[in-house]
């Protein structure tokens, strides 16, 4: 689904309206109906923030000034989180449902070693069950294919990453895969309800059904009864593999995806390389009570050690999250402000990060952002 400007629309209208005069202020003006906030909805929010590892104190930071140079209603408690340590430390998660909200770097996960993903960790302390990562084209940014606009709706608190784990004997390890209706149902009501919200027209279930028949099948079940609630989304399924293959030949024809755990991580990844790099697409992760915000693909959100040294991370997926992290706490017009001066920047192509061809540090990328804010 290709997303349409609101100003082409000014100009379709322009020119597609016979004897209009094109200096009319109601035909030039972006915004007809104003957002009508409630009496103390203007207040400052407390955010947690979590600047992480590897390029996350760079791209938080970059978050920092810009929200300053906006003057957003947002100022950030900051907690020091790192992924050598055990588990997440108690103010911090006492912090997070103190807030409600959160905004976080990447966190580095061993490979190996019996030390779980603080990632993990936090999804699960707070219930954190629906990843939502929005995969699509930026203008100015050259990709293989066009019209991509995918957001996969990944379930986040069980699956492969249960984390029940064991030797059976020596050199036999069980790895138990957990799928209940009530996850099932409740990431499949997440998924619609995204959808029926901002008027997006399919949901596709990712599945393995034909294989774990039992796991997945409850998986599908659970999303087959909830897409009777909604007649007005067309509801499809695919098996993964196919998924992969269809993703890399034909992303346009996907539009909402919903995913159990570990099918998510890869097709949002996937997803994300398609429409224009992990560097540029943002995302975050939400249950009942609490939200937290971060780059939407894992791939590469620690980044190398080269890309620290040369202060050159990408900032941007990490803006866009706080521009959706904006919106959450409904601050529409600040959000509004930050995601049409990083889309300027990126469509203009003077000031950009290695990963999206260009040689330009983070600072150079956040200063042209400040400068390109209405």
């Amino acid at each position: 689904m290709a997303r349409r400007s609101t100003p082409s629309l000014i100009k379709h209208l322009i020119k597609t309206s016979p004897g209009q005069n094109p200096t009319n202020p109601w035909l030039l003006c972006s915004r007809s109906v104003t957002y009508m906030p409630r009496p103390g909805d203007g207040a400052p929010r407390k955010v947690t923030l979590i600047p992480g590892d590897g390029i996350g104190p760079l791209v938080t930071g970059a978050v920092e000034q810009i929200m300053e140079a906006m003057h957003a209603p947002v100022y950030f408690e900051k907690h020091e989180v790192h992924g050598n340590m055990k588990k997440i430390p108690e103010e911090v998660l006492d912090s997070i449902k103190r807030n409600k909200i959160c905004l976080k770097g990447g966190l580095a996960t061993p490979v190996g070693g019996g030390v779980s993903s603080l990632n993990v960790q936090l999804r699960k302390e707070l219930d954190l069950y629906a990843s939502l990562v929005d995969c699509f084209n930026l203008k100015g940014l050259p990709t293989r294919h066009q019209n991509v606009d995918i957001v996969v709706i990944r379930e986040n608190t069980e699956g492969e990453y249960s984390g029940l784990e064991h030797e059976v004997v020596p050199g036999v390890v069980e790895s138990l895969k957990v799928i209940t209706k009530f996850c099932s149902e409740r990431i499949a009501k997440y998924a619609f309800e995204y959808a029926y919200l901002n008027n997006r027209k399919t949901v596709t279930a990712v599945h393995k059904a034909n294989i774990m028949k039992l796991a997945d099948g409850l998986f599908l079940e659970s999303c087959r009864e909830v897409a009777k609630k909604y007649p007005g989304i067309k509801y499809n399924e695919i098996i993964v593999d196919n998924c992969c293959m269809q993703l890399v030949s034909k992303p346009e024809q996907f539009d909402v995806m919903v995913t159990p755990n570990l099918y998510g991580n890869l097709v949002a990844n996937t997803a994300a390389g398609i429409a224009g790099g992990t560097g540029v697409m943002p995302g975050g992760n939400v249950g009942a009570e609490n939200a937290v915000f971060e780059q939407g693909a894992s791939a590469g959100n620690v980044g190398s050690y080269e890309i620290v040294k040369e202060k050159k991370a990408n900032p941007v997926a990490l803006l866009l999250s706080s521009a959706m992290m904006l919106r959450h706490v409904q601050f529409p017009s600040f959000a509004d402000r930050l995601e049409t001066a990083v889309k300027r920047v990126i469509a203009e192509g003077k000031y950009r990060t290695p990963d999206l061809g260009g040689n330009s540090t983070t600072q150079e990328v956040v200063d042209a952002i400040i400068a390109s804010l209405d």
